[in-house]
C-alpha cells in the first residue's frame, strides 16, 4: 500500500502563506534542495489543488525552472501528477491528470496501487479535504524560523482534533526544522 505524504512550509506562527499570498519567506538553500531531491526520488506521484498546480506548472517547465534546478525540474516535469479542481478546464503540464470530483475515492484507489510514495505539496485546501477523510499517512511540516504576524493558517477549516505522533525530526543549518508525524488513527489510540 502506498503512503500519502503531506509536505508544506509553515512559519512559527502557523501560516503557509503571507496575507497577500506571498511565499518569498520560504527558507530554501542548497541543503534544502538536496533534501527536496531525495524526497522527490521517494515518490512516483504528486497531488495538487488548483492553486498550487498553477503555481508549479507556471515555473518548473520554463527555461528558468530548468536552469535554476535541473534535477528537481526534470523530476517535477516527468513524474505523474493529479490536479484536483472543479474549475480548471484542462491540465496541460506534462504527465498531469485532471480530476474534478470524487477526490476521496480517487486517492483511496491510488493508495491501493503498488508504487512509491504519493506526495501532496502545498495545496492547503486539498490537504484539508484529505485530512478530514483520514487519507494522509504522514505529515512533513517544515517550520521556517520567522513570524509573519498575518497570513493564511496551514490547517484552516479543521474542526476536529487529530492526534499525531512525532516519528522523526531534521534540523537544517538554515534554522528550518522539519517535523515528521504520523496520525494516530482512532483505532490505534
Amino acid at each position: 500500500m502506498r503512503k500519502v505524504i503531506f509536505f508544506n512550509f509553515i512559519t512559527l506562527d502557523g501560516f503557509f502563506e503571507g496575507a497577500n499570498k506571498e511565499l518569498d519567506w520560504h527558507n530554501v538553500d542548497a541543503e534544502f534542495n538536496e533534501f527536496a531531491t531525495e524526497q522527490l526520488l521517494s515518490a512516483d506521484m504528486l497531488l495538487f489543488g488548483r492553486v498550487t498546480y498553477e503555481l508549479m506548472a507556471s515555473y518548473w517547465p520554463t527555461e528558468s525552472g530548468i536552469k535554476d534546478d535541473p534535477t528537481i525540474a526534470q523530476k517535477m516535469n516527468s513524474i505523474p501528477k493529479i490536479v484536483f479542481s472543479r474549475t480548471l478546464k484542462k491540465a496541460e503540464w506534462n504527465n498531469t491528470k485532471l480530476v474534478k470530483e470524487n477526490i476521496e475515492a480517487e486517492v483511496e484507489k491510488l493508495k491501493q496501487q503498488a508504487g512509491k510514495n504519493i506526495f501532496v505539496l502545498g495545496s492547503a485546501d486539498l490537504s484539508s479535504t484529505l485530512i478530514k477523510s483520514n487519507l494522509i499517512d504522514e505529515y512533513r511540516i517544515m517550520i521556517n524560523p520567522l513570524l509573519l504576524g498575518k497570513g493564511t493558517p496551514l490547517f484552516k477549516g479543521m474542526n476536529e482534533k487529530l492526534n499525531l505522533k512525532l516519528i522523526k525530526t531534521k534540523v537544517f543549518n538554515s534554522g528550518n526544522v522539519l517535523l515528521f508525524y504520523e496520525p494516530l488513527r482512532k483505532n490505534t489510540i
